[in-house]
């Protein structure tokens, strides 16, 4: 299973919901959820909106429901599993009826987050505790919280690695593309593989963004300047994946690939190397363990760029759960979110970054640990104008097409050169920024 269900058609989507922007995204019914003083007396029925539909149909998020009641014995938790989870839930919100609680669809804008969303508090009183509430902050308040964080990396198999003679990790995009060559000379595997017919991968390359600079403002700058620009971390980024499909390191027909069928290949040792996220690597042990491999070869690397000496990824959330605004529980469904977030163990189960600030690691970023890896949350405050910019200029940085049209460009099913797409994605972003007046 993916991360999160690609989003589709977010031009029109955005149009779909100008309506309920106006017409269902009062305040009528109060616009904060407050945590509740005593769970004895929390009561009521919730529904929860979730892209995790794996996790409903195997019976864990029952399991959690059943934890959720030993301190809320009186609040009962339906789950409302969505496999298409954007795209239904674009729909519902021109209603009211759009759960109790629910992840926050990228379609919409975070400018609008109190029309359809109930407050979880303030920035200055949840910044303390937690991670990534710039995210979801409008006007000094925080509308929604990720149970997880994601560090992005290189998801590899390790053996596949060393029977190649590379055991160092790349400090450069040069030495990355060295061991790869070394991958396809010295093995059998495909040394990178693009996820390409799956397009949703091809999204996660934007998460280089302030790894390669190590600026916790990274966003900042997107608001501010050109992506594309020379030495900018997104030209690096897609020089890199330019440059593997360019000298025949992934594999043979981009058109073909598998998400799915390519988490089994990884572990058995058939692809070498995968750009995801630290999110992927529990998803990849699961598969070496089907496989009747060793889960301990599915390693995880840094971006190969350094500052200073060392390297630096940047953090970021999951989806963000947020309570709908005309719920008739917000008690009840603010105490789901805080349980959920601080004692379910569900960022322990999926080895991913807690949002609690005083949480240790995963043992997935152990390694990145141990090598002095600087991990960056980055100041989402101009994250709305980043938005905002992307969507009127077409261009999807957040959105698998114009990588999909880089990986044609690079292996020659599109005329053109690098540096000339690359700028040319630079001058749209420059003249709707004019525009927009950022």
């Amino acid at each position: 299973m993916n991360r999160r269900t690609a989003l589709a058609g977010p031009l029109a989507a955005l149009a779909l919901l100008v309506t309920a922007c106006t017409g269902t995204g009062g305040t009528s019914r109060g616009a904060d959820a407050e945590a509740p003083d005593d769970p004895a007396e929390v009561s009521g029925t919730i529904t929860v909106l979730t892209h995790r539909t794996d996790l409903v149909q195997d019976g864990t998020m029952k399991k959690y429901a059943a934890a959720f009641n030993r301190t809320y014995p009186k609040v009962k938790v339906e789950f409302d599993g969505l496999t298409d989870y954007e795209g239904e839930v674009k729909i519902r919100m021109n209603t009211e009826n759009y759960g109790d609680v629910l992840m926050i669809p990228a379609v919409i804008e975070k400018k609008d987050y109190p029309k359809f969303f109930a407050s979880l508090g303030s920035k200055d009183e949840r910044a303390g505790k937690y991670r990534f509430t710039d995210y979801s902050t409008v006007d000094g308040k925080v509308y929604g919280q990720s149970p997880i964080g994601v560090v992005p990396g290189f998801v590899y198999n390790k053996k596949v690695w060393r029977d190649a003679g590379v055991t160092d990790w790349p400090t450069t995009p040069a030495a990355f593309l060295d061991a790869l060559q070394a991958v396809k000379a010295g093995t059998d595997a495909v040394p990178y593989y693009t996820n390409f017919k799956d397009m949703w991968p091809l999204t996660q390359w934007t998460n280089v963004n302030g790894s390669v600079s190590c600026d916790p403002g990274a966003t900042t700058r997107l608001a501010e300047g050109d992506p594309w620009a020379e030495g900018a971390d997104l030209r690096v980024a897609d020089t890199l994946l330019y440059d593997i499909v360019r000298r025949g390191l992934a594999e043979k027909d981009p058109t073909t690939t598998n998400w799915e069928a390519s988490k089994s290949r990884l572990a058995k040792g058939e692809i070498a190397t995968m750009w995801l996220g630290s999110w992927a690597v529990v998803q990849l042990r699961a598969a070496a363990e089907q496989a009747g491999t060793d889960p301990g070869d599915i390693g995880f690397m840094p971006f190969p760029a350094q500052r200073d000496g060392a390297f630096c990824a940047v953090t970021s959330p999951d989806y963000q759960q947020a309570v709908n605004i005309h719920s008739d529980h917000k008690t009840a469904a603010r105490a789901w979110i805080d349980w959920f977030t601080d004692e379910s163990g569900y960022a322990e189960a999926n080895l991913a970054l807690s949002p609690l600030k005083d949480a240790p690691l995963p043992d997935v970023l152990r390694p990145y640990q141990d090598a002095g890896v600087k991990l960056l949350d980055l100041d989402d405050t101009r994250g709305a104008e980043v938005k905002s910019i992307d969507n009127r200029s077409e261009i999807g940085i957040y959105k698998p097409d114009y990588r999909q049209e880089l990986v044609d460009l690079a292996r020659g099913a599109r005329k053109g050169g690098l540096d000339g797409f690359l700028d040319g994605l630079g001058k749209r972003w420059n003249e709707t920024r004019a525009d927009l007046g950022s």
